[in-house]
């Protein structure tokens, strides 16, 4: 295994911008496939360079599950549900909806990024570091970066009532955050946001849409199928604490 570079087995990386922002040392493990124990011992030594640690467990693996239940206090934080649809047929571009390259800061995007579902608040060791933050710090930095774009649902008074951000990887489109305002959920606002990146991701020549959110989060796994995802992966995420 080296550090930063995807291998087959783990992916091991220092996280910059958790540690700047929790202000603890940290670092992310991602786990491809079953571990031997010689992965794995390997792997548990790199953890001790670190406060915190988030380990990855694609698809959910139980051998890799048992590993880290019996080797190390890690807890389960998160199970994050990953769904993709096909882009095939092209769609209309709903009205009402802009897309926006290196957009700039809108305050009232940012004050709609309050989830209520979020691993970092959850783990009451990121909430007491500023966990109910993230987002909305995630927000402000994806404003005015050309590698990120919103769509954005406009009023009948021209203000927002919600925002899709997403980027492209290769022939990826990825959604990163989608929220509506409070008095306008269950309006079709956010169905029209994914519409709208559906077209044009298909307009640049995007083979698919990916997105990902949380087992408890079900209006949103409730959403996706209602677009036309299908789920295609379910990974356990759990939380390693070295302090």
């Amino acid at each position: 295994m080296k550090d930063g570079n995807i291998e087959e087995v783990v992916t091991f990386h220092g996280l910059q911008w958790d540690t700047e922002f929790f202000g603890i040392n940290c670092a992310k493990a991602i786990l491809h496939k079953p571990l031997t124990p010689t992965e794995w011992d390997s792997l548990k030594e790199k953890f001790r360079d670190y406060q915190f640690v988030s380990i990855e467990n694609r698809n959910s693996e139980p051998v890799n599950a048992q590993l880290i239940g019996t080797g190390t206090t890690a807890f389960l934080a998160d199970v994050n549900i990953q769904f993709k649809k096909k882009l095939e047929a092209i769609c209309e571009m709903p009205e009402l909806v802009q897309i926006y390259q290196g957009m700039k800061q809108d305050e009232r995007i940012i004050e709609m990024g309050d989830f209520q579902f979020s691993k970092f608040t959850e783990d009451p060791e990121l909430a007491k570091r500023g966990g109910s933050e993230v987002y909305k710090q995630w927000l402000i930095n994806s404003f005015r970066k050309p590698d990120k774009y919103f769509a954005v649902a406009e009023g009948v008074d021209g203000g927002p009532n919600g925002f899709l951000l997403h980027s492209y990887i290769e022939n990826s489109c990825n959604i990163e955050l989608i929220a509506v305002s409070r008095n306008t959920i269950n309006s079709g606002i956010g169905s029209s946001l994914f519409k709208a990146v559906e077209y044009v991701a298909h307009q640049r020549g995007c083979e698919e849409i990916r997105v990902g959110t949380q087992v408890k989060n079900m209006p949103a796994i409730n959403f996706y199928h209602k677009v036309g995802c299908k789920q295609v992966g379910c990974h356990q995420v759990y939380h390693l604490w070295n302090l």
